[in-house]
């Protein structure tokens, strides 16, 4: 396939989608070894400098590992996926933040109202710890950005759903920076926290749409 080079962006973007789909056609794992940037560069037909900006991109995301004289190979711990992978560029498109966004909500809306049912007491008490923390980071005049991350990742987790929590995790893990933004607004760090208070309670009573009401009301207050 020829990449047209007529956006430096674009073209290293679309240089991952076709290393991505090399990856599942030759059904390779981790630790496998990857194409050169020579080889790369004259199979896509494109310059060697947006294959080297397509490594470093996949790099960062810990999704590929360059070895000194030895190449560069699939990270461990299963790297290669395929969202994880789009969902990283997407994000400078409006419509597609919007979608992600739209996904997001009904993925956790729906894992909500399993949690509701099947969250465990730890659970509980973990998202009761991190509304503490968020707290704490605050007044010490911190974002609490990882808190927020983990609050909602625990209630993905309390609905005891593998295969909903692995379709949550791509949709924010790699968006963290959409928190921080979020919780620079103006006031909008104590009033996210007192909305994760409203979900833990609701959680704690296992009133199903007093939660549902509360994230969805959080959400959007959110912006995500």
């Amino acid at each position: 396939m020829t990449i047209v080079a007529n956006d430096q962006p674009k073209v290293y973007i679309e240089i991952i989608k076709q290393l991505n789909q090399m990856i599942r056609n030759n059904q390779l794992k981790s630790g496998d070894r990857l194409p050169s940037e020579r080889e790369l560069s004259e199979r896509l037909q494109v310059g060697r400098s947006s294959v080297r900006e397509a490594f470093r991109a996949l790099e960062l995301l810990e999704l590929i590992e360059t070895r000194r004289g030895e190449g560069t190979y699939i990270k461990k711990a299963g790297s290669h996926r395929l969202v994880e992978i789009i969902l990283s560029f997407i994000l400078n498109d409006e419509s597609a933040r919007q979608d992600l966004a739209e996904t997001r909500k009904i993925v956790e809306v729906e894992a909500l109202r399993l949690a509701c049912q099947r969250i465990t007491k730890d659970q509980l008490e973990r998202l009761k710890a991190l509304i503490e923390k968020s707290k704490s980071e605050w007044m010490h005049g911190d974002f609490p950005v990882e808190e927020d991350y983990l609050f909602h990742k625990t209630i993905v987790e309390a609905c005891h759903n593998g295969l909903m929590l692995n379709l949550w995790i791509p949709l924010v893990e790699y968006n963290k920076v959409s928190i921080r933004e979020s919780l620079s607004r103006e006031g909008r760090p104590l009033a996210s926290i007192a909305e994760h208070e409203e979900i833990y309670n609701a959680l704690l009573k296992k009133n199903e749409q007093e939660a549902v009401n509360a994230l969805e009301k959080h959400l959007k207050n959110s912006r995500f």
